[in-house]
């Protein structure tokens, strides 16, 4: 009889970083879609948009996705910095 299969074990520190990439690689995407969303909401009721609003929501969009991408790479830079450390033999 053979033994059944280990479940599979992932190493905490390499799947936050794992997740972390991902959402990286997600964050143009969900960029956007958040952009389009004030032509998706336009009301056929009133003739021009309410531009000011929208002006201030594309900003705010705009430095969200700024910061959000400063502070993944933060997380991503010390998270790689780390594990080469780990891996670099030490010199004799």
């Amino acid at each position: 009889m053979s033994r059944p299969p280990r479940p599979q074990f992932l190493a905490r520190d390499s799947y936050r970083v794992r997740r972390l990439m991902d959402a990286a690689r997600f964050l143009p995407v969900f960029g956007f879609v958040l952009l389009l969303l004030p032509l998706m909401r336009h009301s056929s009721d009133t003739e021009a948009p309410p531009t000011a609003s929208e002006g201030v929501y594309l900003f705010l969009v705009w430095f969200g996705l700024v910061l959000a991408a400063f502070l993944m790479s933060l997380g991503l830079r010390r998270a790689l910095d780390s594990s080469k450390e780990r891996i670099t033999p030490p010199e004799d």
